[in-house]
């Protein structure tokens, strides 16, 4: 039902429009560049699991050096096509864009890209104008699909029908009855969403609402006044799908920024716990909804080889640490083995050769108790009483190196947070290839054939607090240094998360006295930059940039600092340049 206000308006748009490029971000989206009426128009096909949609984006994605196969297919073949038509298969989440083209000899011919929005079995299918399958932006073979089949040079066929009721083609009696007629007993939403083709659940919920207010009720116990009033509702329902009057609503729970859902009707029952924004367009609605969602995701599936290798990095060095503590709890014993030592080194003369055992009296303990020391009968006593000694000075200088080699793995997994948090972060390819730069300086991967390319240059975040004071942030660990230590001048502030990883952010003061509301939106721009973004009151380290500096040999990003304070903020930003 969503849909067909979205193809409405695709098709007001977009009809006649020339196709001038086509792109594929990632495996999952398709990106054709339209020129209409209007102007240049982006058409956004996703087949993302958690976000499948199609429409009109204004966001900027970015593309891979080396266009994919389908793209290029799609380039060969649609190139220069006018968009004739934009059919919706009923209420169902299908779509059909006919493309007008020129085949090889210069022929008119309609190919057609099919969308299948479906949640995780979502697809985009490149069919010819006898329904043959071109190819899909997702192959499925026998292995994956005994039903249906989609491969190059079979025949399209459209996904295996629901048992449900197009309320555009039914009557709303005929809906009603199905609805009360579902084999289970159920809530009304639920027997809605079993029985009426095309509804999304909080629309069926939105029913229910209207219909039975607080009273509880399930289809099979619906009274016949509930009964004619879900009726009504249905049939209005049908009105507002037929002339597509619906308005794009983003719904928002009451105090809070992030939306949680979308309608086309007025939602009433979340009562006053929601918040409800209309949006100029359902394309705006739908892009504007997934847009912070699908750029986490794009960053995510681009950065899985190196979120892999830093989740074994973490964990190999965490194991690391942890044996090594066992293995310096084991040391704190031997001073136990200095005094066996000492006990038999002077009470040699009563010990056999090939004795298991000696006891002797411990003039080391206050009442000279006596003390059984296991001998290896294989040796002498007198090298049973080196071979203690020995014992207790590899302790001791294990207990020495493992000290050392603790900290050392302490600071290299503290290290590792870092680069965690920053991958975290990542918004950008540009910021990835940083990001994946510092990795192989490190040696933590191998060094790509392209890795002798210097990156593209990134600037640092910037914000502006309310009294006009410059805050920059940087993005990963390399950029934090350039910042902190060449960037930033010494009377600048210098802000971080307090034993939590994050970015630097300095705070520019052009030599002004800052006022402390600068000085605290400063800190929640870092607190918001770090690992505790989703936290309240985060503590947040502050203090001039002169007293920070990088210790010789720290890995990028890693500084100290003093004559510093505290701050306890809730992250946010304040307003982006």
């Amino acid at each position: 039902m969503m849909l067909r206000h979205v193809t409405r308006e695709l098709k007001n748009t977009a009809l006649g429009a020339r196709v001038y490029q086509i792109y594929q971000p990632n495996r999952d989206e398709i990106l054709i560049h339209l020129r209409t009426k209007e102007g240049n128009k982006k058409l956004l096909v996703s087949t993302r699991a958690n976000s499948p949609r199609v429409n009109f984006t204004e966001y900027s994605v970015e593309n891979p050096a080396t266009p994919p196969m389908l793209c290029m297919l799609m380039r060969k073949r649609l190139g220069g096509g006018r968009l004739t038509d934009i059919r919706q298969s009923g209420l169902d989440r299908i779509l059909f864009f006919d493309f007008e083209c020129s085949n090889e000899l210069g022929d008119r011919v309609i190919l057609t890209l099919v969308v299948e929005i479906m949640g995780k079995y979502s697809n985009v299918i490149f069919i010819d104008e006898n329904d043959i399958i071109i190819d899909a932006l997702k192959r499925v073979d026998i292995t994956m699909s005994s039903r249906r089949v989609v491969l190059p040079n079979l025949k399209y066929e459209l996904p295996e029908k629901q048992d449900k009721l197009n309320i555009l083609l039914f009557d709303s009696q005929k809906v009603v009855d199905k609805i009360v007629s579902t084999p289970d007993e159920k809530p009304l939403n639920k027997a809605v969403l079993s029985a009426v083709e095309g509804i999304s659940p909080v629309i069926c919920r939105e029913l229910e609402h209207r219909v039975l207010g607080d009273k509880i009720a399930s289809n099979k116990t619906l009274s016949d006044e509930d009964k004619e009033r879900l009726k009504i509702e249905i049939e209005r329902l049908a009105d507002l799908l037929l002339t597509c009057s619906g308005k794009p609503l983003m719904l928002y729970y009451k105090g809070e920024k992030r939306p949680f859902d979308i309608s086309f009707i007025e939602i009433n029952q979340y009562g006053n716990l929601c918040e409800t924004g209309q949006r100029e367009s359902f394309c705006n609605l739908l892009d504007s909804y997934y847009a912070e969602r699908d750029s986490a995701d794009r960053m995510r599936v681009k950065s899985a080889d190196l979120a892999r290798t830093l989740t074994n990095l973490i964990n190999r060095t965490t194991n690391k640490i942890n044996a090594q503590r066992r293995e310096l709890a084991a040391c704190e014993d031997r001073e136990q083995l200095r005094i066996k030592g000492d006990l038999l080194q002077a009470n040699l003369y009563r010990v056999e050769r090939g004795a298991e055992s000696v006891t002797v009296d411990n003039f080391y303990d206050e009442n000279n108790a006596p003390l059984t020391i296991k001998l290896n009968p294989a040796i002498s006593p007198a090298q049973n009483a080196q071979k203690f000694y020995k014992d207790y000075n590899r302790a001791k200088t294990a207990e020495q190196v493992l000290a050392v080699q603790i900290k050392k793995a302490e600071d290299e997994l503290k290290y590792l947070d870092t680069l965690s948090d920053a991958l975290a972060r990542v918004t950008s390819e540009k910021e990835l290839n940083q990001i994946r730069l510092e990795f192989m300086e490190q040696g933590y991967i191998k060094r790509s054939k392209t890795a002798n390319k210097k990156p593209a240059a990134l600037h640092p975040l910037e914000y502006t607090t309310s009294d006009g004071f410059r805050v920059l942030v940087g993005r990963n660990n390399k950029q934090n240094d350039t910042l902190t230590l060449k960037t930033a001048r010494k009377t600048d502030l210098w802000f971080h998360t307090k034993d939590i990883p994050g970015s630097h952010t300095i705070l520019i003061t052009e030599g002004k006295d800052v006022p402390e509301r600068s000085i605290l939106e400063a800190a929640r721009i870092a607190a918001y930059h770090s690992k505790a973004r989703e936290s309240t009151n985060v503590a947040v380290d502050y203090t001039l940039v002169k007293h920070v500096s990088k210790p010789n040999g720290a890995k990028p990003g890693m500084v100290i600092f003093v004559n510093n304070r505290t701050l306890f903020v809730d992250p946010a930003i304040i307003k982006t340049e």
